[in-house]
């Protein structure tokens, strides 16, 4: 089939900018109810998509794991690709895409690392086999081949057998810290409906309608 020739009609759900919350962390809190209510499989997936020094973009999924007004959180390895472009650019954004309610919400900000209490709190409360990969994997980085990652992983699991697995100093949360967000509805004739949160120069959100 050619690229080309699939079509889908997007006419669920409306979205109007007089109807909206009066920020964006409210309105993607009543989104993401709705997408909880839906039962969407892993609803806190989302794109992240971060620059360079020389301006070469890159983009991959990771998960949400907490959001308030403050921003958007999520946990990796900081020697890892993202967090050496995070380390020299921080602006990236977020991109959640959920077909099932024909949504998308897009979140562009600067990501700051968490405090080392909100590290060590979520990475305790992670499953032990995920607590030891975070020790035994050196994200992005090349190895020599599946065998070596099994082998370390062994060897690290053997290491902390009945101990506590303490978090790694190269492993933590970063917080996107929004200044746009923008909430799109999928609509008839891809006349979408785009809402977009902007912060002004006084940190007080302004509401505006984007042409699709």
């Amino acid at each position: 089939m050619n690229p080309a020739d699939i079509r889908k009609t997007y006419a669920l759900h409306a979205l109007d900018e007089k109807e909206v919350m009066n920020n964006p962390f409210l309105q993607f809190q009543q989104w993401w109810e709705e997408v909880l209510k839906a039962e969407i499989e892993e609803p806190n997936a989302m794109t992240l998509a971060t620059s360079d020094n020389d301006g070469f973009v890159e983009a991959r999924t990771v998960l949400l794991k907490g959001f308030d007004t403050s921003g958007f959180v999520f946990f990796t390895n900081y020697e890892s690709r993202k967090g050496q472009q995070l380390a020299t650019n921080p602006h990236c954004c977020l991109l959640f895409f959920w077909k099932e309610l024909e949504r998308q919400v897009r979140i562009t900000g600067k990501a700051e690392k968490v405090t080392d209490e909100e590290t060590n709190e979520y990475f305790q409360s992670r499953p032990e086999g995920s607590r030891i990969g975070a020790w035994a994997s050196p994200q992005s980085k090349v190895v020599s081949g599946k065998a070596w990652l099994e082998e370390n992983y062994q060897q690290f699991a053997q290491q902390f057998e009945g101990k506590l697995i303490q978090t790694p100093q190269h492993w933590g949360g970063y917080r996107v810290v929004a200044d746009k967000v923008e909430f799109w509805q999928g609509r008839p004739n891809r006349m979408h409906d785009r809402i977009q949160y902007r912060k002004d120069g006084n940190g007080n959100w302004i509401i505006e309608r984007l042409a699709p």
